[in-house]
């Protein structure tokens, strides 16, 4: 069975998990040491730029059971989510917020506060919890506050918890839980992903829990946007280049597209071939003799920044005699 497809235990004393199952799933010697030194030296370059990326954006860690489960699982969802952070993700089907989660393949996943404890301050000062529907609904109160403990003496400045959708009665509860939690807890907000997916039955499984793809896109976009709302985010790269100069047929031609926001460096492609003699390099330079026809010309250009963002703009190129 999965996450919430049974009622939502009120007892304490009941023994036996809730069970779910996981849904995704190189000459001379001078010349040879030569070419290596510039390989040594290309890689540590790259290393630096991807290090000096990594310190410019902020770490969040996303803790989930086999709902969120399904982000990652998703190519698209996980690239939504990971635009603008240094994302880590931490989810396992069966898992509670505090206490032994049920075997999954013959292991039983660590609880939110266990997994706290173990990672200490490697979960980053940024968590987002989407974990509940597995805890007991009597319970879940105070697990919620155990583990806002744990995450506070891991380190952890900003938790981001996602409401259960009420496919079942006792979420409804478990939800003010989330809410009242939230009032207590200055560092704790509240994602609403119950009211956000209400009236989108299509997003879920039979079971209206788990999610389908168009469900995993929306709860990654939802996470997403309230990290970027909350400054935690970097804002997405965005072609600021709004028109290109004129080109002469037969004469050099040289352009700089513009790009904002994001995270530098960017790197730029064009998504359909070029007029001919017209080249467009990675760091957005415009350059060539144009050989094509004298007429307009669109160009489709894409660009990407260092944190995963990107942007797509149609210029106009007009090729004159």
């Amino acid at each position: 069975m999965y996450a919430g497809s049974v009622p939502v235990r009120k007892s304490s004393t009941a023994r036996n998990c809730r069970t779910e199952r996981h849904l995704a799933c190189l000459g001379s010697i001078g010349a040879v040491r030569g070419v290596f030194v510039l390989v040594v030296v290309a890689v540590a370059l790259g290393a630096a730029t991807a290090h000096a990326a990594s310190r410019d954006v902020q770490h969040v860690t996303l803790i989930g059971d086999s709902v969120a489960d399904a982000i990652p699982a998703t190519g698209n969802a996980a690239t939504i989510v990971k635009q603008g952070v240094d994302l880590d993700f931490e989810v396992a089907a069966c898992r509670r917020v505090e206490g032994e989660g049920c075997w999954v393949v013959g292991v039983r996943p660590p609880s939110v506060v266990q997994l706290a404890k173990s990672m200490g301050s490697k979960l980053g000062p940024n968590v987002v919890v989407s974990v509940g529907y597995n805890d007991f609904e009597d319970q879940y109160a105070q697990n919620i506050a155990d583990a806002l403990d744990a995450l506070k003496a891991a380190g952890v400045k900003h938790v981001w918890w996602l409401t259960l959708r009420a496919a079942h009665h006792g979420y409804v509860n478990m939800n003010d839980d989330i809410e009242a939690a939230a009032k207590q807890h200055p560092e704790l907000s509240v994602i609403d992903w119950n009211v956000y997916s209400r009236s989108h039955a299509d997003w879920f499984q039979p079971d209206g829990l788990h999610l389908l793809e168009e469900g995993a896109n929306a709860m990654a976009t939802l996470i997403h946007k309230t990290l970027l709302d909350d400054g935690v985010a970097l804002k997405p790269v965005h072609v600021t280049t709004a028109a290109l100069p004129t080109a002469r047929r037969g004469k050099t031609y040289a352009a700089k597209l513009k790009a904002g926001a994001g995270l530098a460096p960017y790197r730029w492609s064009l998504l359909a071939r070029a007029p001919l003699g017209i080249h467009l390099e990675a760091d957005g330079r415009i350059i060539g003799k144009a050989r094509a026809k004298a007429g307009m010309y669109v160009l489709s250009v894409r660009v990407k920044d260092s944190a995963g963002s990107f942007d797509v703009r149609r210029l106009t190129l007009r090729i004159t005699l």
